[in-house]
């Protein structure tokens, strides 16, 4: 069983020039997928393709809380791509045109990354493992300072955790081509391919040069509080993306394609690196249309050629044309509400008696079934193990007691957190017609409990709204994602769930399933897997920080005379192999 698109490839279809003319036998031998649709070789290619998805890009760093929330992993993935992509399948696997990582025999877990000797940025300046050291920085949580309230937090406003805070130094010589990042004795953790990835690479000496830190990698190294924080102030908020307002200097490119523009009326365009060493683009320019562009308008006109959506979000939809092959399918990300650990939801019993009365197989039924060749036939049972996961089900027995709406159980549970009524705001990224219906369905059946569920969606809706008491839950995807999310080996799920991660926007802590999650990364067992998991989801289902939903589908269309159209039902979104695309029309 498969969560996505069924025979799937797990590598980017093979490259070719630009105006290689292919027939319809050999593009479904290259990619296997029936929504590759083939036009006549006698017209011609397109020189821009339009892809749109359902969420916003406001940033260029896709690491921040927000940013990782956002469609910027998306949009970006072969503009800031790095040692590995989330193919369909939901796995990781190697980009060689950016270098190469190489675990170094011994006890202790090490990996030696090279970057292409070639690699270089659009602006002219060399990759390097500068940009390794900044990444690790920033998501290791190991530079901190105190609030106001005395408590250390991360002067990073890192979304990820996860095996970057296992690295105890990365070797390297500042500009060089070549790092080795050691990782703390006895924590040789499974998910090591996974780092240094697809948009978790940014150009270290933009951000040397706008935070005033000459040697970037020395500070760092010598743990040079004033300067490093001169730099995360930078890197949580120097890359921010407005409509109207590109600065090109700050953004330069690392992949196939750069930022030319961004607009409103014309969307986020990417044009061909001309400083890339890999092969060319297939097609010169591709335009992204998130969120807060004129997507609807440039639907119209014929300038979208691939749509990328939660199925039945967008109540109006997005033409493609005629011979578009669209169709609907399970994707890895995992929709559920968060919920705060404060206000309303300060007391485990009140979480508990918003789950009890949520209609989760009701919601299931009207809006996340999609494929049922797909075997996923009910709502999700577990947060740290993936539907298709061998383990699955031997330990999701714990949400049995939330399978369906039980209103006695949720008003017993409401009382016992010592409120006469509750009020619970539910924010998400509006609008959005399924997400509104889900909201819909939980207050009408939850209001006989005693708790009145209030739709909160809002255009300008970000999840770290969360931890600032403007909402009391919110409905997302997979470690707070407004849009495309997920993969297979569930890594940014759990991160979620862990005392240490941004992403955690609902502060949830516990210190136990802290020591569950970290065992997690190193667990190379299927027993030992299986363990951790059946105590950690014991706990959660009682704390209830998160409620999941269903696995949330996807509508994926390509237009008529597309090629290498592969729908990528992951976090990085079917835009995962753009610089292949070919349009012919």
């Amino acid at each position: 069983m498969a969560l996505t698109q069924r025979n799937a490839s797990t590598t980017r279809p093979a490259r070719r020039r630009r105006g290689t003319i292919l027939t319809c036998g050999v593009v479904a031998a290259a990619v296997a997928l029936s929504t590759v649709a083939c036009a006549s070789t006698e017209e011609e290619p397109l020189h821009s393709i339009g892809y749109a998805i359902d969420d916003a890009v406001t940033t260029y760093n896709a690491n921040t809380v927000d940013g990782a929330a956002s469609g910027a992993r998306q949009a970006l993935v072969r503009v800031l791509p790095g040692f590995g992509y989330v193919a369909p399948s939901g796995r990781v696997v190697a980009d060689t045109d950016i270098g190469t990582a190489t675990a170094v025999p011994g006890e202790t877990l090490a990996v030696q990354y090279r970057l292409s000797p070639d690699s270089v940025y659009s602006d002219g300046v060399p990759m390097s493992c500068d940009d390794l050291v900044l990444t690790w920085a920033a998501s290791s949580g190991r530079f901190t300072a105190p609030d106001e309230s005395g408590e250390q937090v991360p002067l990073f406003d890192a979304a990820r955790r996860g095996a970057y805070a296992d690295i105890e130094r990365v070797d390297c010589q500042p500009g060089s081509k070549e790092a080795t990042v050691v990782f703390r004795p006895g924590r040789n953790d499974t998910d090591w391919r996974s780092l240094f990835g697809a948009t978790e690479l940014m150009p270290a000496h933009v951000a040397a040069q706008r935070s005033g830190v000459s040697d970037l990698v020395g500070a760092i190294n010598a743990n040079d509080t004033e300067a490093v924080r001169r730099i995360a102030e930078f890197w949580n908020t120097g890359w921010s993306l407005t409509p109207g307002e590109f600065d090109p200097a700050l953004f330069p490119s690392a992949g196939p394609y750069r930022i030319e523009s961004y607009t409103v009326e014309d969307g986020l365009t990417l044009v061909a690196n001309e400083r890339w060493w890999g092969n060319a683009p297939a097609t010169d320019r591709i335009v992204v249309w998130p969120r807060g562009t004129d997507a609807s308008t440039a639907a119209g006109d014929g300038r979208i050629h691939v749509v990328d959506v939660g199925a039945g979000s967008l109540g109006h939809g997005l033409d493609l044309g005629d011979g578009a092959a669209t169709e609907t399918v399970v994707s890895r990300n995992l929709e559920q509400l968060v919920l705060a650990t404060g206000g309303v939801f300060e007391n485990p019993a009140a979480r508990r008696a918003l789950a009890s009365c949520v209609p989760r197989a009701q919601l299931f039924d009207e809006l996340g079934a999609a494929d049922e060749s797909s075997g996923v036939t009910g709502p999700i049972s577990s947060r740290l193990l993936a539907p298709d996961s061998p383990l699955y089900p031997q330990t999701a027995g714990a949400a049995e007691r939330y399978a369906t709406a039980d209103v006695e159980a949720a008003r017993t549970e409401r009382e016992a957190s010592g409120q006469d009524r509750m009020e619970v705001r539910v924010g998400y990224l509006a609008p959005d017609d399924r997400r509104a219906r889900t909201v819909a369905l939980i207050a009408e059946s939850c209001r006989a409990a005693g708790i009145e569920v209030v739709d909160a969606g809002s255009d300008t809706f970000v999840p770290s709204r969360l931890g600032t008491g403007e909402v009391d839950a919110i409905l997302v995807g997979t470690a707070g994602a407004t849009g495309a999310g997920g993969t297979a080996a569930m890594e940014n799920a759990r991160g979620a769930l862990h005392s240490g991660a941004g992403s955690n926007v609902g502060g949830y802590r516990n210190g136990r399933v802290d020591e569950l999650l970290d065992g997690l990364l190193v667990a190379r067992e299927d027993a030992a897997v299986a363990g951790l998991v059946a105590e950690a989801e014991r706990i959660l289902w009682d704390e209830v920080p998160t409620l999941p939903l269903f696995a949330q589908p996807r509508t994926i269309g390509f237009a008529d005379g597309m090629y290498a159209g592969v729908p990528n039902p992951t976090l990085a979104g079917s835009g995962w192999n753009m610089d292949r695309w070919i349009l012919r029309g």
